[in-house]
């Protein structure tokens, strides 16, 4: 399975010198939903996208993959950011995976116990 970068890279805004910096995130799966197909009377049928399939549980990785890897096409060997949740998760597991530090701003008790301690696991 190939991440989003790749699958999509002639779209994107990276080079050959651009370093992939991915979990193997998209590719998740549409699903019906019959159940709200007929209580709103849909005359069509109604799909979902399960993005709690992605690695840290969000859609927030579909982004985070190309933040990291533009950090890293810079050369950046630490990253910041303010969340109070997924962004966090994400932004600690991708700098993570390209071996870059990361520091995660949090409003004090402003956060799902669940998404601290992913962010703590990666090293933020």
């Amino acid at each position: 399975m190939k991440g989003l970068i790749e699958k999509y890279r002639k779209y994107l805004p990276v080079t050959s010198a651009t370093p992939v910096i991915s979990l193997q995130e998209g590719s998740t799966p549409l699903i019906r939903v019959p159940r709200i197909e007929k209580e709103f009377s849909f005359p069509f049928q109604l799909y979902v996208k399960y993005e709690g399939l992605n690695p840290t549980g969000s859609f927030k990785d579909r982004g985070m993959t190309m933040a990291i890897s533009k950090a890293a096409e810079k050369g950046c060997e630490c990253v910041i950011c303010a969340s109070t949740g997924n962004t966090s998760a994400s932004a600690a597991a991708y700098a993570a995976r390209a071996e870059m530090k990361v520091l995660v701003v949090i409003p004090e008790g402003a956060i799902a116990l669940g998404k601290l301690s992913q962010a703590m696991i990666h090293g933020a």
